[in-house]
């Protein structure tokens, strides 16, 4: 079997032109210099920083710092005001890690589940979401915890096996969770509580959706097509919408479920959704509009050579980009028609699966051995502008990239790097 980093760990005008909105705007109290959860404030992986580098020097960017203590693990970072939060396995057990983000110095780590392996991986797999002074994780085997986000203190906790009889495949938990308002919604999985919404700030249930799916290790996005709000999630079973305020299914997508694994995240445009998934699936256009009290949905396309397994998809102006399963392929489509319109062939100094990210008219791609490329996001070509590699990579080298507030922000196990990516 190929391998896989169960990520939720999923999301790139003229043809520069920012990304159509991901979703209505929620409230939020995100700075535009900050990276709340998993995929940014939007989930879209569509940072807005400006006046960044066009070309790297031949080393790579400058290290402003390198932050050990993260543990083991393939979490990505959230950025918020002074603090980089990550997760990782210590020897005793799972932890959430805070990191100084001028210095990288460790602030604080908690201990929020227990350590192991799952699948063959260890440690933790989803990115920690902030919202409001609090921290919100979920540990490999369904410990969901609610920390203070300044102390490391724990809040509340919950565990979405034991107490939503929770059901994931063999690769555990990497979903990061969702926070819409005051809920925080996620996906136990299951016959009891497909997907669950909690009161963010004590855990107190708001309603639980009984649909039968096995969680995946996609993270839930936000849609209102056809003017109703939805939580659209990638399920074992496929792609799902359920209402927001109750949970209802809305609609369902079969075309990439069952499968071995489902992990990229649904990038939401507008009133339509484009989502895919790899080990030999595809990737699709669904158009979602009001049906008296349901919401209709319409396959647009479906194209097995828009596959993903687990890099993730990005969608900037027209095109939608991502890897071609986990080949180190990275492909350019019109997201409207699926029409490829590039593909990346021969040898570069990246290889393995290729997680993307995008930002002031560039991709950021981190390779699976741990080369991390500078390309336009263009639909006339792959072609690697720059590019270097993380030092000590232990492959697979898998922790998606973060470039917010003018820094380059690379997980590798137990060590965060910050680059100065900045043009200033």
């Amino acid at each position: 079997m190929a391998r896989l980093l169960p990520l939720a760990c999923l999301a790139l005008g003229l043809l520069l032109s920012p990304a159509p909105a991901a979703q209505d705007p929620e409230p939020t109290d995100a700075k535009s210099t900050d990276w709340p959860t998993f995929r940014g404030p939007k989930r879209d992986n569509v940072s807005p920083d400006k006046k960044l580098m066009k070309k790297w020097p031949e080393k790579g960017p400058k290290l402003v710092w390198k932050g050990e203590g993260a543990g083991r693990g393939f979490s990505s970072v959230a950025v918020v005001g002074d603090k980089v939060f990550t997760m990782g396995e210590k020897d005793d057990g799972a932890y959430a890690v805070a990191l100084n983000r001028k210095t990288g110095k460790l602030i604080w780590d908690k201990k929020i589940g227990r350590a192991g392996s799952s699948g063959g991986f260890k440690g933790p797999r989803s990115t920690p979401t902030y919202s409001e002074g609090l921290l919100f994780v979920l540990g490999q085997f369904g410990e969901l915890v609610c920390l203070d986000a300044a102390k490391g203190t724990v809040k509340w906790s919950k565990d979405l096996k034991a107490d939503y009889k929770g059901s994931v495949g063999g690769w555990a938990y990497s979903e990061s969770v969702l926070i819409d308002g005051d809920r925080l919604v996620c996906t136990p999985g299951g016959r009891q509580a497909t997907l669950l919404a909690l009161k963010k700030k004590d855990g107190e249930e708001v309603w639980k959706a009984p649909l039968g799916d096995q969680a995946g290790y996609s993270s839930i996005v936000i849609s209102n097509a056809g003017g109703v709000k939805q939580y659209v999630q990638l399920t074992q079973s496929g792609t799902i919408g359920v209402r927001a305020k109750d949970g209802k299914e809305l609609w369902r997508y079969r075309k990439l479920g069952p499968n071995t694994a489902n992990i990229p995240t649904p990038v939401v445009l507008g009133s339509q959704v484009f989502t895919t998934a790899g080990y030999g699936k595809g990737g699709a256009l669904l158009t979602l509009s009001k049906d008296d009290d349901n919401v209709a949905m319409k396959e647009e396309y479906y194209k097995v050579a828009l596959r993903n397994k687990h890099g993730g998809v990005v969608v900037v102006g027209k095109y939608v980009f991502g890897d071609y399963d986990d080949h180190g392929e990275p492909w350019c489509a019109e997201w409207k028609t699926g029409e490829q319109k590039w593909r990346k062939k021969g040898r570069s100094g990246g290889s393995g699966s290729a997680s993307l990210t995008y930002a002031d008219g560039h991709l950021y791609i981190r390779y699976q051995n741990g080369w991390v490329a500078l390309v336009p996001a263009n639909g006339d070509e792959y072609k690697e502008l720059s590019g270097f590699k993380i030092p000590n990579v232990r492959e697979p080298s898998w922790s998606h990239p973060v470039v917010i507030g003018g820094r380059l922000y690379l997980r590798e196990q137990d060590t965060v790097y910050c680059y100065d990516v900045s043009s200033k």
